[in-house]
């Protein structure tokens, strides 16, 4: 079981080497959930000698005022033989043999924390000593409570003081020992005030009383001893300790504990209770019930450590890998952060993702809805076939067939194909007749569902969140890509209708019924030819005829669009980012990876706790595993 308390006493020792001891950080803390025993009193109360005795030896700093101005994390690990001596959590090289040498080390520590000046901190100093004449154990002795402030504090320092003590021990893992004197009334204790603030049933407090060789004559602390006065869940401890002259004397420790022992032994008034009073009680008793908690908080432990070491992997991996030191890895790292984001855009293209439907509804709805719109039975309108009939005769009018009339108006009607053509490739706007201008209808093209594919995809690439200069980059790179595309594919598209236009399909007149009253008898006069019939007859004709383009556009225009834009988009979106990155320096590659520091540090200080919580989990399991 002597394990247990070392193992607590190496998480403690992690967690202060990594920043957590237990102050309020967004980061979890695994300082709170160790079981621990802090020792509270009032100045003067005795708690630096209660402290000694336990040790054995005289190590800590005395003066007036405030001694302790720093938590000191006190592990004791007893030895089987061998010399003691004590280390230090910030000189784990160093070896005290010299006790005194202890003591002035911890009065340098808490000024080189605090200056030299009377302030406290929260900041612990952690303190071991090996010993055959210890017990197993680990105490927290806190700053001595006090009412006033001496010269050089702050008026704060009684509430500071107070907010530090409340901050250990009103945790439910603390064990509270309360030191209390015997010469003075224990309503006025300062220990057993604030311990009832905190644990009112006394489940967690073990109270000491000092000083009772120190009372006056004729009275003693039976009552207190005996759970009379205040009672608590666990018996209270009385021990002697060195008087003043004894300090000044320097009375060996061991020889202050056989005359403790002595004092209960002999004094009527206590002989009964004897064997459960002085400090090496209190050491063996503290041990004994640390060990206990520690055991049963075991399993809560690995809980919780299972499920912060889970957390923790979640967030940094959300947060993304630490910048790259060298040119080549900030190279590295921008075009892998780049293939991401491609490939979450080629997945949005391919279905995987939403969005990609949108230009098949391009195709399939709002291009033949836009061709639908055209409006060529008002452009064959009878007097508008006339009127292009006549002007393309010219001086003299046609002899069989009205050839030079029925091109002008195929070329005029194919013309109003290129607004939908134009839109099918990007967001234009179109009148019914075809002509782009700023009272028409918006139609959403090819090229902006592209564009909103690529702001989805940056903005569900995680990394990019880490890199704002570098999601700029990559978003006004992808963008300029695409423009350059759909000017390639405005043009084919465009080709498209004008390949209509310059060269007709001849099968589809030739098909044409060759009846003399259809095609036009030429032994009429000039004037018949223009009658209603037979221009009515010629505009149907036409109308027929850009109907057979408008469907054979339909199916070319989309495969037009798809190889010189989504096709392309696909292939080559970055290329010509990739081309200049190549060129890039380093500090230039620096500029684009300019994470915030607020997350650089927050990812250091995840990736430290993570590191202290994997060593918890690994020493907690060899603990359990052993038992």
């Amino acid at each position: 079981m002597e394990n247990l308390i070392s193992l607590v006493n190496r998480l403690q020792r992690a967690c202060t080497a990594l920043g957590d001891h237990g102050e309020e950080t967004a980061l979890p803390t695994l300082w709170d959930a160790l079981p621990s025993i802090a020792v509270v009193g009032g100045q003067s109360s005795g708690k630096s000698s209660v402290l000694e005795s336990v040790v054995g030896k005289d190590f800590l700093p005395r003066g007036s005022g405030i001694v302790t101005r720093r938590p000191l994390v006190l592990q004791l690990h007893r030895l089987d033989e061998g010399r003691e001596y004590a280390e230090f959590g910030h000189l784990p090289r160093r070896k005290f043999t010299d006790f005194a040498a202890v003591r002035k080390e911890i009065a340098d520590e808490t000024d080189r924390e605090t200056g030299r000046s009377k302030q406290i901190s929260t900041v612990p100093i952690y303190l071991s000593i090996y010993s055959p004449n210890v017990v197993n154990l680990t105490l927290i002795d806190l700053p001595g409570l006090t009412k006033v402030a001496v010269d050089g504090q702050p008026d704060s320092i009684v509430m500071d003081i107070e907010n530090m003590v409340r901050s250990y021990i009103e945790k439910p893992n603390c064990i509270i020992l309360a030191i209390s004197p015997a010469n003075q009334d224990l309503a006025t204790s300062d220990a057993i005030k604030i311990s009832r603030e905190v644990d009112p049933k006394g489940e967690r407090t073990f109270g000491v009383l000092t000083k009772i060789d120190l009372m006056d004559k004729g009275t003693d602390a039976v009552d207190i001893l005996e759970g009379k006065a205040y009672r608590l869940q666990f018996p209270w401890i009385g021990v002697v300790n060195r008087s003043q002259q004894d300090i000044n004397k320097n009375v060996d420790m061991i020889a202050a504990r056989r005359r403790e022992r002595e004092y209960f032994a002999q004094t009527p008034e206590y002989k009964h209770l004897a064997h459960r009073m002085g400090s090496e009680h209190l050491g063996k008793i503290l041990s004994k019930h640390l060990e206990a908690v520690i055991k049963s908080r075991i399993p809560g432990l690995q809980s919780l450590i299972n499920k912060t070491v889970i957390e923790l992997e979640s967030e940094l991996s959300r947060l993304g890998k630490p910048i790259a030191t060298d040119a080549g890895g900030k190279l590295y790292m921008i075009m892998e952060i780049c293939r991401t984001f491609d490939g979450i855009f080629k997945e949005h293209l391919d279905g995987v993702r939403p969005g990609g439907d949108k230009i098949y509804n391009v195709f399939d709805n709002q291009l033949p809805a836009a061709l639908k719109r055209l409006q060529f039975d008002k452009h064959l309108a009878m007097e508008n076939v006339r009127k292009l009939i006549t002007e393309a005769d010219g001086y003299q009018p046609h002899l069989i067939a009205p050839e030079q009339g029925y091109r002008r108006l195929i070329e005029t009607a194919l013309i109003l194909i290129k607004g939908p053509a134009e839109a099918a490739v990007d967001a234009v706007c179109i009148l019914t007749t075809g002509c782009r201008c700023p009272d028409s209808i918006d139609v959403d093209g090819v090229h902006g569902v592209l564009k909103e594919l690529v702001h989805k995809a940056i903005n569900e690439t995680v990394e990019l969140k880490q890199y704002p200069s570098l999601r700029v980059e990559v978003g006004n790179a992808a963008i300029e890509s695409l423009d350059k595309m759909k000017e390639e594919s405005r043009k084919a598209t465009i080709q498209l209708v004008e390949m209509e236009n310059s060269y007709l399909t001849v099968d589809f007149f030739r098909k044409l019924p060759q009846d003399v009253e259809k095609g036009g008898n030429p032994t009429h006069s000039i004037f018949d030819r223009y009658n209603d019939s037979y221009l009515r007859r010629i505009g149907t004709t036409v109308l027929s005829y850009v109907n057979m383009v408008c469907g054979s556009l339909r199916n070319s225009i989309p495969k037009s669009i798809v190889y010189c834009q989504v096709r392309e988009a696909k292939r080559s979106l970055l290329d010509h980012f990739f081309t200049d990155l190549g060129k890039k320096e380093g500090k230039q590659l620096g500029k684009l990876l300019d994470e915030d520091p607020a997350i650089m540090q927050r990812r250091i200080s995840l990736a430290k706790r993570l590191e202290l919580y994997r060593a918890a989990q690994a020493e907690i399991d060899s603990v359990a595993w052993s038992k």
